[in-house]
């Protein structure tokens, strides 16, 4: 247990909590629950911190949940492709772990080394292998999560094929510890593939990368990733500056893998498309976080979720809405799945970016998509709400949460409608 100055590491926009505690087990989970509902203290799970700057400024930092005692990989089943680990394991340990039998679990968000598995869980966080893999919701198939009175649920179970009913873990995915503390997670695995190839093909324009990812999605090809990055961020990766670029990685057997790149560069030649380079097996882990690395300080970071049709056009009409206000951006996308993310580069006063943002945010809404704020100061949270409007969802969202912590004591105000 930490107080005090040893709260330090622990701060959270600009707020120290009272206390920090490291519980060993779920059932020390539950005890601290316990007796923070019954002194009405705000309680914050803490994994590995990757992902603690997405949310709204909390109130009150009241009791800090570390969990990164929670470590243990519980049992590993090879033969049924299944693994049952506590919540606090890295996802970079667990992958050493399992790939000492050959097997991984198919998640690549970033920062893999700090992030932990209830982490990932929480905020539902992804990369770029999502293309093909899925998300958290698509791995999981058993939890155990204390609940906000300290009692410990269970949900799915430790096999692939589980009982028909209610899919109570997705109902903690993406929940951002509102919800429960989750302290253990069951996945399913897969073979380690025999090889996985990653490569770039520059393009002059981004509507052209656009349009040869179209392409690819249209064709009988099956890439592991479909990634573009514009001009800004291609020499994050290695590649030539000025170009914009679409990455694409293969997994699976050899010659299969060889074949898919050979289709792949005859497919995007006629769209103007360069001869495919290949990149070292390093640039996967900067793909998820490359619109932010190719900043040095970055005012703000945006997610967007739009159609995989409209990934290019969305780039393009963010960067020119940073433009129109004197602004610079540096904008990536997993285009496959519609997922985009844009850096305003610093420069700029609070209002002139909080502007820009609320531009980019209409754009999200103009093609039926949607934008959170993902990174940001408290002085452009203090202006931009962190979440877009959930509409009908987020009252749904508030009655769940009325239902399963009645006391608003799990992570109060930081997530969609204040909840």
């Amino acid at each position: 247990m930490l107080t005090g100055v040893d709260c330090s590491p622990y701060v959270l926009e600009g707020r120290t909590p009272e206390a920090v505690v490291f519980p060993g087990s779920k059932d020390e989970v539950a005890a601290v629950l316990g007796v923070a509902a019954d002194a009405g203290i705000p309680v914050i799970p803490w994994g590995g911190g990757t992902r603690l700057g997405l949310g709204s400024p909390p109130p009150r930092l009241g009791l800090v949940i570390g969990l990164t005692r929670l470590n243990r990989v519980i049992e590993h089943v090879p033969g049924d492709l299944t693994a049952t680990v506590e919540a606090g394991i890295t996802l970079g340990g667990l992958q050493a772990a399992l790939g000492a039998r050959g097997q991984w679990v198919s998640l690549d968000p970033p920062h893999a080394e700090r992030a932990t598995l209830g982490g990932i869980l929480a905020s539902n966080a992804s990369g770029p292998r999502r293309h093909l893999y899925g998300t958290c919701r698509d791995l999981l198939i058993g939890l155990t999560v204390v609940g906000a009175d300290g009692s410990i649920v269970r949900g799915g179970g430790k096999v692939v094929k589980n009982v028909a009913g209610y899919d109570l873990p997705k109902l903690f995915v993406g929940s951002h510890g509102t919800l429960g503390v989750i302290v253990e997670t069951t996945f399913k695995l897969r073979p380690v593939p025999d090889e996985e190839q990653l490569v770039a093909i520059g393009f002059d324009r981004l509507k052209d990368c656009g349009a040869a990812a179209r392409a690819l999605l249209a064709s009988d090809l099956i890439p592991s990733a479909i990634e573009m990055v514009d001009a800004v961020c291609a020499p994050t990766l290695g590649l030539a500056a000025g170009a914009p670029a679409l990455v694409v990685g293969f997994d699976g057997i050899a010659e299969q893998v060889q074949w898919q790149l050979s289709e792949l560069a005859g497919l995007v030649r006629p769209l103007g498309g360069r001869p495919p380079v290949s990149l070292p097996p390093a640039t996967w882990t900067r793909l998820a976080t490359v619109a932010r690395d190719a900043v040095e300080s970055p005012a703000a970071v945006m997610r967007f979720s739009v159609l995989p049709t409209q990934v290019a056009e969305t780039m393009e009409q963010g960067a020119h809405a940073a433009r129109q206000r004197g602004l610079s951006s540096a904008w990536a996308a997993h285009a496959g799945v519609g997922v985009v993310t844009g850096t305003l580069l610093a420069g700029g006063e609070t209002a002139a970016v909080s502007a820009v943002l609320g531009d980019w945010r209409a754009i999200a809404r103009a093609g039926s998509g949607h934008a959170n704020l993902t990174r940001a100061p408290l002085a452009v949270k203090a202006q931009m709400p962190v979440w877009d409007d959930p509409d009908a969802a987020g009252r749904i969202m508030q009655r769940i949460k009325a239902q399963l912590d009645p006391n608003n004591v799990l992570n109060p105000g930081r997530f969609v409608t204040g909840i």
